[in-house]
């Protein structure tokens, strides 16, 4: 494991009882169902917390405006499978596939890695994400990894690029004040946003990234709410 990651408690998905299926088997059995296959094993997950949907609901707001404004590619949400190695199907709780590599991009899976991934940790999944899809995605070539946990008394955020074939770099941490990504071209976010994701406007942070002042931001969103300028 990589030394700046925390020490990984055993993760509870791990220790259930698992049927063994095929890749064929498990992407006719899987619609719509949050869940991983990997070593012919059928990994399913506990419904998410309402603290990690509305973190992964801004996100996804904020990344997908940014992603079509600047014509960048596609981001999609989990359930959306990623076919990371032959033996292995995870389903990233964001991930981001440039327009150079739409062609990975089929109607039942991504065929290969994504340029940008986003986990968000949850009690069950801290060794999944920081330890087991941290290499596959760094074996796979996914360019960057964010790895966030919002977890009261856990606030941690790591973000990670691809220096070398299978290995990634810590470049980012939560403690950075400005996180400007190498994937995302010209975006940027303050990690402390990442904590008041329920009551931030992904609209208006992305205004800020664009260098709109406060001003101009809110007259934007008047105009577009159809309410007179302030």
């Amino acid at each position: 494991m990589n030394p700046v990651l925390e020490k990984a408690r055993p993760d509870p998905a791990t220790r259930r009882a698992r049927k063994r299926v095929s890749f064929d088997e498990f992407m006719a059995s899987t619609t719509d169902r949050y869940a991983e296959w990997v070593n012919g094993e059928v990994i399913e997950f506990m419904p998410a917390s309402d603290t990690h949907q509305g973190l992964l609901n801004f996100l996804n707001h904020l990344i997908n405006l940014y992603v079509k404004l600047m014509g960048l590619g596609t981001v999609r949400l989990a359930p959306y499978a990623m076919r990371v190695t032959p033996r292995s199907v995870r389903e990233p709780d964001l991930l981001f596939l440039s327009t150079e590599h739409s062609a990975r991009r089929t109607e039942k899976l991504l065929a290969g890695p994504a340029d940008l991934v986003v986990e968000i940790v949850s009690d069950d999944s801290v060794r999944r994400d920081r330890d087991e899809k941290y290499h596959e995605y760094a074996a796979a070539g996914v360019r960057e990894y964010w790895v966030i946990d919002p977890r009261d008394g856990r606030r941690r955020a790591d973000f990670f690029r691809l220096v070398a074939e299978g290995r990634y770099e810590l470049f980012a941490t939560e403690d950075d004040a400005r996180v400007e990504s190498s994937v995302l071209v010209g975006f940027w976010l303050n990690p402390a946003w990442l904590w008041e994701a329920e009551e931030r406007d992904p609209l208006l942070t992305l205004m800020e990234i664009r260098g709109l002042s406060a001003e101009a931001a809110a007259q934007v969103r008047s105009l577009l709410a159809g309410l007179p300028p302030e």
